[in-house]
Order: C-alpha cells, then structure tokens, then sequence
C-alpha cells in the first residue's frame, strides 16, 4: 500500500502545524550536530593529542594507532543501536534522544581530564579508549532514533528535505569541530600549547554544548506516528519483531555498506590522507576539509528535496554509479596533486557523488519499517554495517599505506561501493512504497 493511501487527515497543511514540525525538526538536529561534534573532535584534534596517549617516533604510527581505537569505538555501536533503538520504540524517541547525548557529554568529558602516557602509562589510552566506547555507544543509538524522530515528524511532500538535516547537523558537527581547530590554532593557542594542553578545550566544550542539548531534547514533542502506535499496538521494539523484517534488516546492511565506507574516507579519513599522502602543511589541511565539508553540507537538502520529486532510488543508483566508476581516479589523482585548490575541487567532486547516500540514506531506511519496531530496524542493522565498513575505512587505509600499498584502498573501496549498487538496482523506491504509517 502506497505512503499517500495511508497518509492520515492530521498531515493536512496548516501554519501552526508546520512550525511546530520545524521547530522539532530543529531541536532534533541541533543534537544531532552536539553529538557528532564531540565525537568528531577526537578526529579533528588527533594530529595533536595522539603524541600524548600513543608514544612513537613515527608520525604515521601514532596516527594508526588512533585510527585502530577510532574503529575500535565503533563495536559498541551495535549495542547502542539495540539499547536506544529498544528505549526509542518501547518509551518514545524523545527519551532515547535525550539520554544517547547524555552519554555522549560523559565521554567526551572523560577525554578532556584523562592524563597522558606521561604521567600514567599505559593507563592513558585505556581511559581513552572507555571514553570512546561510551562515545560509540551513544552514537549507535543516536543515528536510529533521531533518523525515526526526523522522518516522523516530517510531512510526507518533504520527507526527504527534512530528513536530509541529520547529515547536514551530523556534517555539521565537523565543521564545528573544524572551526574549534582554526580558532584555537589560529588565535588563541600556538602549536606547542595545542599539542601539550589545549587539545582538551574542544572536549570540555562538547561536554558543555551536550548538557544544554539534553535540556532542549527533554522539551521536544512525541511524534504523532509513536503515540498513535502505542493506542493500536503494544509498542515492542525487541530483537524477536525485527526479525521478522528479514528482507529490510538485509537491505539497511546492503545499502549502507558502500556509502558508509565512501562518507568515512571522504570526512574522517581525508584529514589524514590530505595532510600525510598528499602533503599538504596543518594550515592547508584543515581549511581543506573545512571547504569540503560546507560543500557538502550545501548539498545534502538540495539532494533530499530533489528526492521528494523523483523518488530515493534514482540518487542511490547515481552515488552507486559514479562511486564505482570515480573513486580510483578521484584519489590516485588526489595523492599526485600538491595544490591546494586543486585537492579542494577533487574532494568536492567526489562529495557530488557521496551525497546521494548521505543526503536519503536515513529516510530510506525509516521507510523500510513499520513505527513499532522503527528506530531498532534503523539503528541496529545500520551500527552494525558502520563498525563493519565504515569505522575500519581510516584502519584499513593507514594499514595498506604503512606496507607500501596505499592503493590497494582505493579499490577496496571501489568494490564495496560497487556491492551496495547491486542492492540499489534491486530495491523497491521507498518515496513510492513506504510503511511510514503503517504499525503492526
């Protein structure tokens, strides 16, 4: 049965109605944006604190070593994909929301007071690598259940513009990291202090911007679809419903595969690629990625809305495409060019690209499941792929570059995206064929 056939009077238009879905849409993003800052400062600041926590003479050990406990901190998404996506549909999505950035500002508190390998050993990055887990764990429950929160309080004309906002905060939350970086780089900080004390600012200040969204989260309204499922249903959102969705669960793991990996190496990957494989200075570096992100930033709604007029599948098949026929060329090109300007411009075109996952991948998949078992359906299969393809794209790449076969990536990642269009060329246009309204 088609989305409109059980589209039901209340998402008739009206004024009131539509500010209070912007307002909601709002507040559910500026958590969004909160949570991916903290967790996304960890990469902005590593070429400073990673001396401190993992001791070697050579600069791209140390960087491995960072990226490993980077992937490691995905593990622990799939158990909070289950615990939050379980809270979200059992208790409501607001409780979920508010208690994933919670969690996140104890993490990234933990990181802004550990001490270093210095002064404790090998304690250091222990207490580290906890914060980090608390930190995954608060992001695996976060993407499920503010991808149901966004796409349940969206009207269905504009499903996908809205829901396009949780990678425009989420990409957000690097930029702010970024902007953090130039301010104290720039500034307020030489590079000396950074390296010995100022990297723990930006923690303390995730800390802080996540207790005043925890504040906001508590005032947001429960979507409609969540309580109108709770008078027709008992709300379950356990492991036993969602297996019986075998078909949806395997589809969120084909269709994030690919654009997990290719959204990990062109954001999280890239400041590290750019300024070790390319050779471009700190300063370069990081104006780069701030560049590419705000590129990418811009295109994420212009691809949600566009999806609204001619459906999801269309733009995962394009991102299918281009990623499989692009991406070699993108970054062998990439590490042989030494001009700014010019790594700015390849980045960007393969954001062109990227953002046809990223811009609809979490509508689509909200789209896949009934309101019951939503936000696990979405959470979980999804954290599970991510720790799967998308936290181990830094690793994996660092890993084939310190044997002397950095290359070796590039195909790697041209395969798995190639895998993922497979799934797309065989999946139903959720625009056309969704369960937004349906709960059993």
């Amino acid at each position: 049965m088609t989305d409109q056939a059980l589209k039901p009077a209340s998402e008739a238009f009206d004024l009131g109605d539509a500010e209070r879905r912007i307002k909601a849409i709002f507040i559910g993003s500026i958590g969004n944006l909160v949570e991916w800052y903290d967790f996304y400062a960890y990469t902005a600041f590593a070429l400073y604190f990673a001396p401190a926590f993992f001791p070697q003479s050579d600069p791209v050990v140390q960087q491995l070593n960072a990226a490993v406990l980077f992937a490691a901190t995905f593990l622990m998404r799939p158990l909070g994909g289950w615990l939050f996506g379980y809270l979200a549909d059992h208790f409501g999505r607001r409780l979920s929301l508010t208690l994933s950035v919670v969690c996140m500002c104890f993490g990234s508190l933990m990181i802004a007071v550990t001490p270093t390998y210095a002064t404790i050993g090998f304690a250091a990055p222990a207490m580290l690598a906890l914060a980090r887990v608390i930190e995954g764990l608060s992001l695996g429950g976060e993407y499920g259940a503010s991808a149901t929160y966004l796409s349940e309080v969206a009207d269905a004309r504009h499903r996908g513009f809205y829901s396009s906002f949780q990678y425009v905060t989420l990409i957000g939350g690097q930029l702010t990291a970024i902007i953090v970086l130039l301010l104290l780089q720039k500034v307020f900080l030489t590079s000396a202090e950074l390296k010995e004390w100022g990297w723990r600012i930006p923690f303390a200040i995730g800390a802080l911007l996540a207790i005043f969204a925890a504040v906001m989260r508590r005032g947001l309204h429960e979507t409609e679809a969540f309580v109108e499922a709770k008078k027709a249903v008992k709300p379950t959102g356990s492991i036993t419903t969602l297996l019986r969705y075998p078909r949806e669960l395997l589809l969120v793991v084909g269709l994030t595969a690919g654009g997990t990996a290719a959204f990990y190496t062109f954001t999280t990957y890239m400041q590290t690629f750019v300024k070790l494989s390319v050779g471009l200075s700190e300063d370069q570096t990081t104006f780069v990625i701030f560049g590419t992100l705000l590129f990418a930033t811009l295109l994420q709604p212009l691809y949600g809305a566009l999806s609204d007029r001619i459906g999801r599948k269309p733009l995962l098949i394009f991102f299918g495409v281009a990623g499989t026929l692009a991406t070699v060329p993108i970054l062998t090109t990439l590490k042989e060019t030494k001009e700014p300007l010019y790594v700015f411009l390849l980045i960007c075109c393969a954001w062109i690209f990227v953002a046809g996952y990223t811009s609809i991948n979490a509508i689509v998949k909200a789209e896949l499941f009934p309101t019951n078992v939503r936000a696990l359906g979405v959470g979980l299969p999804y954290a599970i792929t991510v720790s799967v393809f998308g936290g181990t794209a830094p690793a994996i790449a660092l890993s084939f570059k310190s044997l002397g076969h950095e290359d070796w990536f590039y195909y790697y990642l041209t395969g798995i995206i190639f895998l993922s269009l497979v799934i797309y060329s065989t999946m139903r246009d959720t625009k056309h064929e969704s369960a937004m309204h349906r709960h059993e």
